[in-house]
């Protein structure tokens, strides 16, 4: 079945009758490794074909779909046809004209790439490596009422689908002959997979995603966006799964369930920039990691969208519907947080804090949220989009107690049932630190079984992208630990990595603060994630960036070292919940990752032999 962008049941609504006829046979006649657009604009310009079909191994094809019946057709001729409607005699353009116009555009974009021309001294040199081509389809006419319309002087016969081939019982491969039949030429291609990203990436600059830039790709300034005039050596693009997830999200609640590094925050940030052009109301984007929090409202006003875009932590959300609307708030003490949560909910169950103040509401890592959280923020949005987008790795879950996993949906306001995708492939991590962490955290990952309306927790796959195996060093003392740290950071960056693509992640603030004195005095620039540094953690581009592991979730960097190994799980600490930790630290580096400890500990142990057994396996693969 091929691959339709967006789905189908998301498209519905806006198809033709023929239109739905069409995306329908060409999902089921046509194998998986088809990719299909419907509306989609492409290119520069933004046109919008009604469908592109895309073949590594046959090229691409764009088709014009036309739902005139044949007693409605009172002219026609190879510039337009004169069409009998409730209003009267309509002119409208020739079908062929409109396809070829948007072939052609794509063609124009494709033919810039020379990674997508034929060589130089080929005996086509300069020419896309593949074939292009467009047609129509007569999606209420017969092939007999084509004929006998003689509308085969206006469209080549051979460049059109008729009604009667495109029913249901139709052979496959009749069908697939009929939309070859519309190439110019054919001849034998084999698209590689970068390739195939390259034809994404310049049809499609919205899905680009930035080198380099990991889950905050798409959140590029718009002065690097879509129009820049140089084409890479290596591009990158969401994948197709995601591309697709994302383009299809309408308004109603939905939920995603996606493994670290499965690429969620990028199809927030795609969702969040559709959302901004289409709403008049603000959209308000939340998390619970001030950290994270901090770092998508700086990309997101860099996008030039904080005007239309709120990205909040939930408390710091909370504290401005009280101070925005003048409700007392409780007194300091160790309940300070949790109070402030009850005078929003008191505010709102008493009208001083309005509801429905947002156009949609978009909430990342959520599974650290609490239930009465989702309750509060569910009547938030205006009831006319209703519109809820949540994004959930229940593997992650640091905050909370287990009974916070057994949650159901439903309860919590959110309708979701029937609305839930799930995200397995990891993107973010190498094989070799994927199935480290994953080998040293199988107890959390083991498979669960839920109704339709509960909390999968996901195992993540590996996308296959390979790297060095995680490093576990051991030293004599606590003090040698620093060393080897500030040796590693050196050697890093001499080798040529920006500091600002290293992270130290620690279980303890305490360390945070003495690590950054002496990074500090010793000439390496650093920034600290304390409770004064978060907001501005990613201002100063250039610094190694220190984390505790909770301060960590939701990003990401090439080069992490997380010390002091043999200190846990801490004393007094569920080691379940330690482990989660640790899980989480580890799988925020992109690249390599570093464990340093000097005392032996039952994590250490567990990481050592998870690496020796990684190690194994990947030498008998």
């Amino acid at each position: 079945m091929a691959t339709l962008v967006p789905t189908r049941n998301s498209c519905l609504p806006r198809m033709t009758g023929g239109e739905k006829r069409v995306s329908e046979r060409l999902e089921q006649k046509l194998e998986d490794d088809y990719l299909l657009w419907y509306d989609v604009p492409i290119g520069l310009k933004q046109r919008q074909p009604d469908f592109v079909v895309f073949h590594p191994r046959r090229g691409l094809l764009v088709l014009e779909v036309k739902d005139w019946k044949a007693d409605t057709i009172r002219q026609a001729d190879k510039t337009q046809f004169t069409l009998v409607t409730e209003r009267g005699l309509a002119k409208e353009t020739n079908p062929l004209l409109q396809a070829r116009a948007y072939a052609l555009e794509i063609g124009v974009v494709l033919e810039r790439d020379p990674a997508l021309r034929e060589p130089e001294g080929s005996r086509h040199a300069g020419k896309l490596v593949m074939p292009w081509a467009w047609g129509v389809v007569l999606a209420n006419i017969t092939r007999k009422q084509f004929d006998e319309g003689e509308l085969g002087a206006v469209i080549p016969a051979h460049l059109v689908l008729c009604r009667d081939e495109l029913y249901e019982t139709v052979d496959a491969e009749a069908f697939q002959e009929r939309l070859w039949a519309m190439f110019p030429q054919v001849f034998p291609v084999a698209l590689t997979l970068p390739q195939i990203d390259r034809v994404r990436w310049h049809l499609f600059p919205e899905i680009r995603v930035e080198p380099g830039s990991g889950q905050f790709g798409l959140f590029a300034a718009e002065g690097k966006d879509a129009r820049a005039l140089e084409i890479p050596e290596l591009v990158k693009v969401m994948d197709a799964q995601q591309e697709q997830l994302a383009r299809s999200l309408g308004d109603e609640h939905r939920v995603i369930h996606g493994v670290a590094g499965s690429g969620k925050t990028m199809i927030l940030g795609f969702r969040a920039m559709q959302l901004a052009r289409a709403m008049s109301r603000p959209i308000l984007v939340l998390c619970y990691n001030k950290t994270l929090a901090a770092r998508l409202e700086q990309l997101i006003g860099e996008r030039g969208l904080g005007d239309k875009v709120q990205v909040y932590n939930f408390h710091r959300w909370c504290r401005r519907m009280l101070d925005s609307y003048h409700v007392e708030l409780p007194p300091r003490g160790e309940r300070f947080f949790e109070a402030m949560v009850e005078r929003v909910i008191e505010g709102v169950d008493k009208g001083q804090i309005p509801r429905f103040q947002y156009g949609a509401v978009l909430i990342d890592e959520g599974h650290d949220f609490e239930p009465d959280w989702y309750k509060l923020i569910v009547q938030m949005i205006d009831p006319a989009t209703n519109s809820l987008l949540v994004l959930y790795d229940d593997a992650q879950n640091i905050y909370g107690q287990p009974s916070r996993r057994k949650l159901s949906w439903k309860s919590l306001g959110v309708q979701a049932q029937g609305r839930t995708t799930i995200l397995k492939l990891n993107y973010r991590n190498t094989l070799e630190i994927l199935a480290v962490a994953r080998n040293f955290a199988s107890e959390l990952l083991a498979a669960r079984v839920e109704d339709d309306d509960g909390v999968p927790l996901v195992a993540p796959e590996s996308a296959g992208r390979r790297g060095p195996l995680p490093e576990l060093i051991r030293t004599d003392t606590a003090a040698a630990q620093l060393d080897v740290l500030i040796a590693q950071l050196r050697d890093e960056h001499a080798h040529g990595r920006p500091w600002d693509e290293m992270a130290v992640i620690y279980r303890a603030s305490w360390e945070g603060e003495k690590l950054h004195e002496v990074l500090q005095r010793i000439g390496i620039p650093s920034s600290l994630a304390d409770e004064r540094g978060k907001q501005a953690l990613f201002v100063v581009r250039d610094s190694v960036k220190l984390l505790t592991m909770h301060s960590c979730k939701g990003l990401e960097f090439p080069f992490v070292i997380v010390p002091g190994l043999g200190s846990l799980p801490r004393e007094g600490q569920r080691e379940i919940d330690e482990a989660r930790l640790l899980y989480v630290a580890m799988t925020r580096a992109t690249e390599r990752l570093l464990l340093i400890h000097h005392l032996d500990s039952v994590f250490s142990k567990r990481i050592r032999d998870s690496i020796n057994e990684v190690q194994a396996q990947l030498a008998r693969a």
